[in-house]
Formats: structure tokens, sequence, C-alpha cells
């Protein structure tokens, strides 16, 4: 009776005709949820980011953000033209550089547009915060595209997830906190946008959705040299859509219509140039492209031609092509129209090819192996996730999962070899993380009877599983929100441009000895003045202090870095034969035995034994070791390193300074030992100025004595 009389009701017209009210009002509600997450999103990636300036001031970050910063300044001030044309007179002395044609311009052209489009709304916000705040902007940005990348992958419940993940995660958070103003910020935009608009266009033919990615991709290449992994990746997908038995005309006409108007543009890029038709890092994408030609020809002559004399032109257009492809890449290789790979290239297939070849680029920290720690430390969760977002994405293979599929495990392999590229890693580990829980939420939620917006009765004991790996779900994502707000405001939102650390008591102390330094440089140097400092400063003097200097982080001239890194490795009257030569007039050095501050020099001199032994064999490691091949400051140092000109700057007066209360006088609290040599006297260079904290230490290079 009860059946009945429930089946009774619910057919009553006027209860179906409720129903279908209520439902269409559902629908109506979904739009509105999904704006108001989207925006919930687009806030929290903007707002995670400021802990710098909550905890510091508004100041730019970092080393390279300060060139881009000097750049950018000088593209407001002196427009395009001046800028694509401008001559550096105070780096690399006394060679110079051309900086127009020699950087990727799509970061200071970015932030030129936005401080010229808020001026024109009379909004007059100043140069330095536009950059300041240009990356975490930027990476708002970011999690709109990230969601329509994962919409266009699966569906809007994977958008959304990976939108929240990328929001907050510490692999991306990392190069785009407020104050990080490098390539980077803007980049990681320009690569999801290519991605969203090349993939959109697979999955539609459409060729105005093509010409979409082609603009991304320009924008990309003036953005970041990380271009060439578009590129690359982009032939590989085609490749394996074909072998997948997943090629389509779609496919045929999206790539044949990006690769030739995408490299065109590529080449209207000064620095790319020619090198998107000549450098074997592009050749890939070029044999895609005629690789498709001829399949596409092969399946024209198949429906023309019987079976048996298909075969025989088959067999001829192999070999013949074949034999014509190797013939052309032979001559291009001997002949030099194909250059080369470049060292960093070649770091990326063997992590060991630059320490053993070019120690230049083995010296930047963030070309290092990235260790197992760090992968969890950026990524937390998203790793364990990953693995069951390639399940899904093999389960149910469509175009957008094997791009994804590609995607993960590339930059996978690429972040395993370069720490750096682990910021191409996250977006990817984010969009897996957002098809493995989309999946698995709508799975176990099936079977707790939660369909449609509505919770049904539990059935079986599945049900009591399934709320329990919700459950467990939910945690997880909870220690990752925790994990990433940890990460971003103790980890990636403290300025190297400024120092801080917690004394005794628990109190906050902060070291401004850099811009201190800086300070000091610009106000008591002649404006002449040349600076000699290894190249990591070499950026920060130019746009703080406005001097000139020897070698900055461009590291284009090895010869002029391992010039530097003999004098810095050499005895002082060595020293003094090539500063002079090199007209310097200052030596700054830095320094962190006071403070314990350990990205100090001292702690880079092996990097400048190794690079100045590039230039001058009989400079060797060895020599610079103790007994026991140890690098050590105490009295049981090498010679040549307790005589050398660093250890002399570093260690002047030093020995004078109690450091620790249980220790004798000259202490280094960074390498834990009491040093060597403390009565240093100084013979042809005489102190200037030494920060606060003794973290920056500034030498005056004597004139020679009249003959």
């Amino acid at each position: 009776g009860i059946n009945a009389e429930y089946m009774g009701t619910i057919n009553n017209p006027t209860y179906m005709g409720i129903q279908e009210t209520i439902s269409h009002r559902s629908d109506a509600l979904t739009p509105i949820v999904l704006c108001t997450a989207l925006g919930l999103i687009y806030i929290l990636a903007f707002a995670t980011r400021l802990f710098s300036v909550i905890r510091f001031e508004s100041v730019i970050h970092e080393f390279d953000p300060y060139f881009n910063y000097r750049t950018t300044s000088y593209l407001v001030e002196h427009g395009w033209y001046e800028f694509y044309n401008w001559f550096d007179d105070l780096v690399w002395y006394p060679l110079g550089r051309i900086v127009g044609g020699t950087i990727y311009p799509g970061l200071m052209a970015t932030a030129a547009v936005v401080y010229w489009g808020l001026h024109l709304i009379n909004f007059t916000l100043e140069l330095r915060n536009v950059c300041v705040f240009l990356a975490p902007f930027f990476a708002s940005n970011t999690t709109l595209v990230t969601y329509f990348l994962g919409k266009e992958i699966k569906d809007k419940r994977t958008g959304l997830l990976a939108a929240a993940f990328i929001a907050i995660v510490p692999g991306y958070i990392s190069r785009s906190v407020a104050g990080s103003y490098d390539n980077e910020g803007v980049a990681i935009f320009a690569l999801l946008l290519t991605f969203y608009y090349f993939l959109k266009a697979v999955n539609t033919g459409s060729l105005f959705w093509t010409f979409c990615s082609v603009l991304a991709y320009y924008y990309m290449v003036n953005a970041w040299g990380g271009y060439i992994f578009i590129i690359n990746l982009f032939p590989v997908y085609v490749l394996a859509l074909v072998a997948a038995g997943q090629y389509s005309p779609r496919v045929y006409i999206v790539y044949s219509a990006f690769y030739p108007m995408a490299t065109l543009l590529c080449m209207q890029v000064h620095f790319v140039g020619f090198q998107a038709v000549q450098s074997g890092e592009h050749m890939a994408s070029a044999g895609v492209f005629f690789l498709l030609q001829a399949h596409a020809a092969l399946n024209f002559v198949r429906h023309h031609l019987q079976p048996a004399s298909f075969n025989r032109f088959l067999r001829f257009g192999v070999l013949s092509m074949g034999s014509l492809a190797a013939l052309a890449i032979a001559v291009g290789v001997f002949t030099g129209y194909i250059s080369p790979w470049t060292g960093r290239f070649w770091t990326l297939l063997d992590p060991t090819y630059a320490a053993k070849n070019i120690p230049i680029i083995a010296s930047v920290s963030e070309h290092q192996p990235t260790c197992w720690s760090s992968f969890f430390f950026d990524l937390h969760c998203l790793v364990f996730l990953f693995p069951a977002g390639l399940y899904f994405c093999f389960r149910d293979l469509t175009d957008g999962s094997v791009f994804l599929i590609l995607y993960g495990m590339t930059s996978v392999y690429f972040a395993g070899v370069m720490v750096r590229l682990m910021l191409v890693l996250a977006p990817a580990m984010c969009l897996m993380g957002g098809v493995a829980v989309s999946s698995l939420l709508t799975t176990y939620f099936k079977q707790i009877g939660f369909t449609e917006g509505k919770l049904n009765k539990v059935q079986d004991s599945r049900g009591t599983s399934a709320m329990v790996i919700i459950a467990g779900l939910t945690l997880m994502m909870w220690f990752y929100v925790r994990h990433c707000t940890w990460v971003t405001a103790e980890a990636y939102s403290s300025p190297s441009i400024v120092l801080a650390a917690r004394g005794y008591g628990g109190q906050k102390i902060i070291f401004d000895d850099f811009r201190e330094s800086y300070y000091w440089l610009s106000q008591n140097t002649p404006e002449d003045a040349k600076v000699m400092s290894w190249w990591d400063y070499g950026y920060q003097i130019t746009a703080m202090a406005n001097r000139s200097v020897l070698v900055d982080n461009n590291t284009w001239n090895n010869t002029h870095i391992a010039t530097v890194g003999k004098a810095m490795a050499s005895d002082e009257d060595t020293s003094y034969a090539i500063l002079r030569k090199l007209d310097v007039d200052y030596v700054l050095v830095i320094f962190g035995g006071l403070t314990g501050y350990s990205s100090d020099d001292l702690n880079k001199f092996l990097w400048m034994i190794r690079i100045g032994g590039t230039l001058d064999p009989s400079i060797k490691e060895a020599d610079y070791m103790s007994a026991k091949g140890e690098f050590r400051v105490d009295g049981e140092g090498g010679s040549k390193l307790l005589n050398s000109m660093l250890y002399k700057l570093s260690y002047y007066r030093f020995g004078d300074i109690l450091t620790n209360q249980t220790q004798p006088g000259g202490f280094d609290l960074v390498r834990n030992s009491e040093i060597g040599k403390k009565d240093l006297r100084l013979q042809h260079l005489e102190e200037a100025f030494t920060s606060e904290h003794w973290i920056v230490r500034i030498y005056r290079v004597k004139p020679e004595l009249n003959r």
C-alpha cells in the first residue's frame, strides 16, 4: 500500500512539474557556483603570494629580477625603439652588451603595457610595484587557464580541482611570489595558454583555435627560453596520436597550420631569429611537419592506386624520402647550417654533461639535479596522486589524456634532471591530481549513493569503504593546504636582498647589508668606477648601485668569468696584476662567517677554482684542499687557499672578532672552524666599506706606485 501510494505520488503531474522546476533551478545555480569557486581560487592565488610584502616590504627579490626591473625601467623611459637598440656599457666591462638582442623581452613588455594601461586610467602605480605584483597577478590568471585546460582534457570538475591545486602549489609559488619579477612569472601562464588553445584546436579541428595557440606560443617565445619544451612536446604528441591509432584529419590540419605560423612568428623575436629553423632543438618539430605531409600524400595516393602498385610506390617513397632526409641532415650538420645542441640542452639529456664540460652551467644551483625530498616539498600529495591520474588517463584514452600523459611524463624527467624545471612539472602534477581526485570522488560518491545532488540509502558494505576513502581524500587535501601555506610563508617569501633571522630571545633580526652596501657604492664611488665581484651579484650592482661590473648573471662569456675566478683564487700579487689589467677600482665579496649566512663567496670558492681552471690549467682544485682532500679554512687548509685573495678579503680583521662565547676569536659560523690565518695584511688593496653585519665587504684597489 505504501509503495502504491508512493508511486502514485511521484507520477502525479503536479509533483513531476515541481521536480522539473527544482531541477532547472539547480542547473541554473551551477554556473553561479562555478564562477564563485573560480573567483575565490583567483583571489586565493593572488593573496597567498603576498607574504613577502606583508612581512618585509614591496621589494624585488633574488638577482635576475633586478636586471629585469632595470631593463623595464629603460623601456618605459625611452620607448620600444631605443630599448631594442640599447647598448649597455655598464655590464661586462669593457665589452658591454646589446640588451635588445640578447633577452626575451616578453616580461618587460608585459610590465610596461600594464604600467602604461594603469596610467592611462589615472591609476598611478609606481613601476617597481607593478613589477612586484605582476607575478601574483599572472598566477591568478594561470588558475583560470588551468581550469579551462583541465576541462578540455576531461571535465569541469577536473578543471576546478586542478585550478585549486595550482593556486597554492609550492612548485609554482617559488617563482611567482610578490617580488619575483622573473620570466617564469608570466611564462607559465603562456605555457598553459598555448597548451589549452592547441588542445582545443585538436579537439575541434578549428583553425581559429590554432591561430590562438600560435599567438599564445609567440608570447611564450617572447617570455622564456622554455618555449623549446612546447615546440618539442607538440611533435611528440602528434607522433603519439599516430602510434595510438588516434590520428585524424583534425591533427593534420592543426599541426600543419601551427608549425609554419609559429615558426615565422618565433623568428621575429630578436634573441631567437633564425635559430627557429637552424638549431638542433627545433629540428624535431620540422621533421614531424614533413612527416605529416608525407603521410597525407601517401593517403592521397593510396586511393588512386591498386594495392600492389601502392606497395611498390610506398617502398620507393620511403627509401627515397628517407635517403633525402638523411642527406639533408648530414649536409646541414657538416655545413654548420644546423647548429648543435646547446650545453644546457645536453645537460637535460645527460645530467653529468655540465659538470664534466661546462662548470659555469653546473655552478648554478638551479641547474642541479632534484633530490627526492624536493619533490614532496614542492608538490606534497600531488606526488602520490600523479600515478592515480596516469591510471585514469590510460583507462579513458582520449586526445586530451594522451597529451596530459606525455606532458606529465616528460616534465617528470626534466624536473628530475634540473631543479629549476620543477616549475614546468607543477602544472602537470596539478592537472594529474585534478584527474585523480575528480575520478575517485565520482566513483566513490556513486558507491555511497550520492548521485545528481541526492544522497540515497547505502546499499552494501562498499558504501562504508567509499566513505572512508572520501574522508581520506578530504584529509589529504587539508594537509595539502596546510603544507602549501607553510612552505609559501616560510620558504618562498623571503627576499634574498633582505635577510631575516631569529635571535636567542626569539626576536626577529633583519639583515639589510646588501642594500646598505649598494647604496654606499652609489654615493661614495666615482660614477665610472668598475667593480669586480663574482657573477651572482652583477645584476644587483648595476641596478642598485649604477656602477660598471666585469661579469653578471648573464654568464655568456666564460673567459671573462674564468678571469674573475682566477683573480679570486690567486695570491694577492697575481690578483693585483689582473685587477690593474681589467681597470678594476673596487672588489666586492660576500662573507657569512659572522652571521652564519651560508651563501657566501667562500662556499662558492670551489666553483671559482674550477671555472678559473678552464682558463689557466695551473689552477687545480687539489691544491686548495687539505692533506686529506677536504675543503677547510682552518690551519689544516691548503696553502693556496690560505694565501688566496678571496680568503684574505673575507677574513681581513676577522681574527679579532668573537662570534661565539665558547670559541676563540675568528671562529667562522658557516664553516664551524677557527680560521687558519688571523693576522692578515693587505698590500695592494685597502678596506673601503664593511656592512653592518659583515655580509658585504668592499675593498679599494690601490693605484700602482710610481717607478
